[in-house]
């Protein structure tokens, strides 16, 4: 099986360091068009773009990074509850249709009230999920070309449609990642491929026979990817000296400062992350070349693989084995080190190479629009 490998957009900062100002880069456009094409020359698949109150908007980044790539697709975020479904399909269309085809979203419900609250969400753990279902059987359908009306709890919609398709048919894929039981039963139930962070093997073989079994139940079946941070070296022994220089700044007030903070949310994953270092610098590596001391500092995915091309590309292995296809993957710098993993873990790896559309891009239909119907082509004088 080739292995899709996807990489990260800093929108919220970058650096040598975590957790401190020194040695921080300063992210502006320019940069990121620095990340963007270096992903696309390197042989990445896609790049995810982070969303939230301390990040650039996802949707914006990506369309401002089309012109300057060719084949790089931008994981982009939906955001449930913040925008109608409706006018979310109207964008993800518009999206792929600029992009020519290389467009993927990301589902993603938000676990900090405090920030969710801020965009004027004020719906519990279980009611973002139950108003995550309704946004996505609507999202997907209107971009299916059907005309939807919908009466659910959260959400109504009254003859939503979508004049102009996608390129990708039926739609383009949905991502998203999610531990709690509610997640897994979205996921079951409509996306296209469930993403973990990455956890133990054996943790994430668990959640992903439980995904699968819901899947299942439901007549369908789903991909799966993981989102790691990676530092990958020459020699082992140089990767585990750059972890350890990564949170070499870090004291023990900014870490306690940081988990306090991350306790507040309401995510299952967030729990689970902190679960595995304890808030603790000691006993970070908590699987064989799996080390947590990202999530220190650092909310959402917080670990990473460390070790040099063949360790980690024997790592990689065995979350393939257990069935994921899809590596979501990042580091410290993000420009340096898209470098160094293409370089000394790729070689190791059979890894798909994306492919650059042939320019199948959206032909407008003839005549205009009137009373939002689209008027057919007038026939033919003979």
């Amino acid at each position: 099986m080739s292995l899709n490998m996807f990489w990260f957009l800093p929108t919220h900062g970058d650096g040598h360091y975590l957790g401190t100002a020194e040695g921080a880069r300063a992210v502006d456009h320019g940069y990121l068009a620095q990340i963007a094409q270096a992903a696309d020359r390197l042989g990445y698949g896609g790049v995810l773009i982070p969303t939230g109150r301390s990040c650039e908007d996802s949707w914006l980044v990506a369309a401002s990074l089309i012109p300057v790539t060719q084949r790089l697709k931008f994981l982009v975020a939906l955001r449930p509850g913040i925008i109608s479904p409706t006018v979310a399909a109207r964008q993800a269309a518009t999206l792929d249709r600029l992009s020519n085809g290389r467009a993927l979203f990301n589902l993603v419900t938000g676990g900090d009230p405090a920030e969710l609250e801020g965009d004027g969400l004020f719906l519990t753990h279980e009611e973002r999920y139950e108003a995550s279902v309704e946004f996505t059987r609507i999202w997907r359908r209107v971009l299916e070309g059907n005309v939807v009306d919908y009466d659910g709890k959260h959400i109504q919609v009254k003859g939503a449609k979508l004049l102009y398709p996608p390129i990708q048919q039926p739609r383009p894929p949905l991502y998203f990642g999610g531990s709690s039981e509610a997640a897994q039963d979205l996921a079951a139930e409509q996306v296209d491929l469930y993403l973990t962070w990455g956890e133990p093997p054996a943790a994430v073989a668990e959640k992903i026979a439980q995904v699968r079994e819901k899947a299942a139940k439901q007549g369908r079946t789903l991909r799966f990817g993981i989102r790691l941070h990676v530092i990958v070296r020459e020699t082992n022994e140089e990767a585990w000296r750059a972890a350890d220089r990564l949170i070499e700044n870090l004291d023990d007030e900014t870490i306690a400062r940081a988990q306090a903070s991350f306790a507040k949310f309401d995510s299952v994953g967030q729990q689970r992350m902190a679960a595995l270092h304890k808030g603790k610098r000691d006993n970070l590596e908590v699987s064989p070349n799996l080390w947590a001391g990202v999530g220190l500092v650092r909310g959402g995915a917080g670990t990473a693989l460390v070790g040099d091309g063949p360790t980690v590309a024997a790592r990689v292995k065995e979350y393939a084995d257990l069935g994921i296809d899809t590596f979501v993957l990042s580091g410290y710098p993000h420009l340096e080190e898209a470098y160094r993993v293409a370089e000394l873990l790729f070689p190791h790896l059979d890894v798909a190479l994306p492919q650059q559309p042939q320019g199948a891009g959206y032909i407008s239909p003839f005549g205009e629009i009137v009373a939002n119907h689209i008027l057919p082509k007038a026939a033919s004088q003979s």
